[in-house]
């Protein structure tokens, strides 16, 4: 289970009226358990917990969470962020064209892209007219919220 997918469920939990979650997957099994403050240095660790786990992800190497140099260089232009988490694709399926390429012209509210959520593929709009300068996301790459995908100049 990847680093990301462990966060999420860390703060699922966390956020929730949930005081315990395990889910099992074919790479293994993960148990997040929530306790009180005051309860946690009467709890004796067990082997996956929420605060080992929560440390895995605080000592995570710095280059796998260090931001790309697409991110990190400001791009010139409007920037199209992700809505939401999901895998971004580029078009409907993986035999149809693009709905987009670098120097196409767009105009507001038309379809761009897809993010797929929970099995959902949710068309993603341009909210601004112009030219596509730059496709920042890779087809088939998981997206985080606010996640740059598109700069229109």
């Amino acid at each position: 289970m990847d680093l990301r997918k462990l966060k999420t469920l860390i703060d699922l939990v966390s956020d929730s009226n949930v005081s315990e979650l395990e889910i099992t997957e074919a790479e293994g099994k993960v148990r997040i358990v929530k306790s009180a403050p005051s309860q946690a240095t009467h709890i004796a660790q067990p082997a996956v917990m929420v605060a080992p786990v929560a440390a895995a992800v605080a000592s995570a190497p710095a280059a796998s969470i260090a931001p790309t140099v697409a991110e990190a260089a400001e791009p010139d232009g409007h920037v199209v962020k992700s809505p939401m988490v999901g895998t971004f694709y580029r078009s409907s399926s993986p035999d149809a064209a693009a709905y987009v390429e670098v120097g196409a012209q767009v105009k507001e509210g038309q379809t761009i892209c897809i993010i797929e959520a929970m099995k959902i593929l949710n068309e993603i709009e341009a909210d601004k007219s112009g030219t596509i300068t730059q496709i920042v996301a890779q087809n088939g790459q998981a997206v985080e919220y606010g996640a740059p995908l598109f700069v229109i100049a």
